[in-house]
């Protein structure tokens, strides 16, 4: 006797529960602001491995659910530092909502048998997702699941072809490629091949990111860096008068850095609030400084009046000042700065500002300049110190370039055009902390960086004509079964 859909339900509600709490749980700790990484390939499996089994609006409630249990991870770090309750809410329902629809789409095209559509459907989708994320937030690549890899150095090697996008990608194949495998659906001879597919690709992706990392060219001239910034009792002056005594404070200080051999000196981003008229003191302390210590100083500041500033960091040698104004504002913190349109290259070196390696183009664009060093001041939120920094460590694999990156209130980091950390120091438990490194300066010519955003513009593309073939399918479907209901009748 066939099963009644109060018995399926039934029967289906314990494998759905335990479904939800270990993709949440799987969630909560291979993302966030101190992902484990190996966790974050397995994230979505067990719901997939449920959907298939459950109604269409069971599968995206328990996805959505699973995601959103999940996402609560990140709520005291939202909560704390940048946004109200219902805003939080809203960020935590709008991608745990894509997340349900992507499982029960994938769940449509496994029940009808496309067992490549599903398993290649469920990644690209959500790499269109977030990269129309990225060209349409003001937070650009913050909230990307291939952040998550920062600490597999083979697999971060594949943002040196596709960019963020291809690692994103290859965390939701895998669970998707395991869940078509063990769906019984198709025949079993095409599964067992898709399977082997993607196990050779992904062992491809593993392998290109050992080579890569064991081939690793040695760098055309090295340069010895010095930062130093700020964590516990951090200020941020607001008068020139308190301004102009920090910067005071942090050139003198500073002093030791040079003494230890550094030719740049980097220091934190927005040290103070200072006035045109007192932009102009801080421009003399520093090349006085610059030039005692032989060593050039990038800074910085916010310029200008209470309801217009510049976040600028300012390069000093004992006889020039180059000045580079942030071009990505964080959203409501930082309404008041104006944002900036050009990049600033010194021979082989670009400078950046924290949150504007969140967008991989603009670092791109540094990397079509063919420079070698990025230095980059910066203000975390101590909570954030750790994901922050190794986000902008992302763009040197991208764009090919070594990352110099001094953040007030996190880390002190200098990292390679492989994503290795060759000198770290956190700063957020101490009131001051220093680091003496030596930073290779080296370019390389990447896919990604000739190529851009190429791959998720084929994630799109192909979304898209998924989409189309499965609506003519559809059409086709109730097409034929009207025309059988109209012989019947007949």
């Amino acid at each position: 006797m066939p099963e009644s859909s109060a018995a399926k339900s039934a029967n289906n509600f314990l494998p759905a529960a335990c479904a939800v709490a270990a993709t949440a749980a799987l969630l909560f700790w291979g993302t966030g602001l101190h992902p484990l990484w190996y966790l974050t390939w397995f994230a979505p499996l067990p719901v997939l491995l449920i959907a298939p089994r459950l109604g269409g609006w069971s599968a995206f409630l328990i996805a959505a659910l699973a995601w959103f249990v999940g996402s609560l991870n990140m709520w005291y770090y939202l909560l704390t530092n940048f946004a109200t309750l219902p805003l939080v809410l809203i960020f935590s329902l709008v991608p745990a909502c894509l997340f349900g629809l992507s499982v029960v789409l994938f769940r449509m095209f496994l029940r009808r048998g496309d067992l490549w559509t599903a398993a290649l459907f469920f990644p690209a989708f959500w790499v269109a997702l977030e990269y129309l994320n990225n060209v349409t937030s003001p937070n650009g690549t913050f909230p990307n699941m291939g952040y998550t890899q920062m600490d597999c150095l083979p697999v971060l090697q594949l943002a040196s072809l596709t960019g963020i996008w291809g690692i994103g990608f290859c965390l939701f194949l895998l669970p998707a490629a395991i869940a078509v495998a063990d769906s019984g659906q198709g025949r079993a001879v095409e599964r067992r091949r898709l399977a082997g597919a993607v196990a050779l690709m992904l062992a491809a992706v593993v392998g290109y990111g050992y080579w890569r990392l064991v081939a690793t060219p040695v760098p055309e001239s090295s340069v010895k860096v010095g930062l130093m910034a700020t964590g516990v009792g951090t200020t941020f002056p607001r008068t020139d008068s308190a301004a102009l005594e920090l910067f005071r404070d942090y050139a003198d200080k500073s002093a030791t850095l040079a003494a230890e051999g550094a030719q740049n000196i980097i220091l934190p981003e927005k040290i103070a609030v200072v006035s045109d008229s007192a932009a102009s003191q801080v421009d003399a302390i520093f090349t006085a400084a610059s030039a005692r210590t032989h060593a050039a100083y990038l800074v910085g500041l916010d310029r200008g009046t209470v309801s217009k500033r510049f976040n600028e960091a300012r390069l000093y040698s004992s006889d020039s000042v180059a000045i580079y104004d942030k071009h990505h504002m964080v959203p409501v913190l930082e309404n008041v700065d104006q944002p900036g349109t050009n990049i600033a290259v010194i021979g082989k070196t670009g400078i950046e500002i924290c949150k504007d390696l969140d967008f991989p183009a603009l670092s791109r664009q540094y990397g079509a300049k063919g420079v070698g060093l990025l230095l980059v001041p910066a203000w975390d939120f101590t909570l954030d110190g750790w994901l922050h920094g190794r986000m902008a460590i992302m763009r040197g694999v991208e764009s090919g370039f070594t990352i110099v990156r001094a953040a007030k209130q996190g880390f002190l980091t200098v990292s390679d055009d492989r994503g290795r950390i060759l000198a770290q120091r956190e700063d957020a438990t101490v009131p001051l902390a220093s680091l003496v490194a030596t930073a290779p300066v080296h370019h390389d010519d990447t896919l990604y960086l000739l190529w851009g955003d190429w791959f998720a513009w084929l994630d799109i593309a192909g979304v898209l004509a998924l989409l189309v073939a499965a609506a003519g399918h559809s059409l086709k479907r109730d097409s034929h079964q009207k025309f059988r209901l109209v012989l019947i009748a007949a």
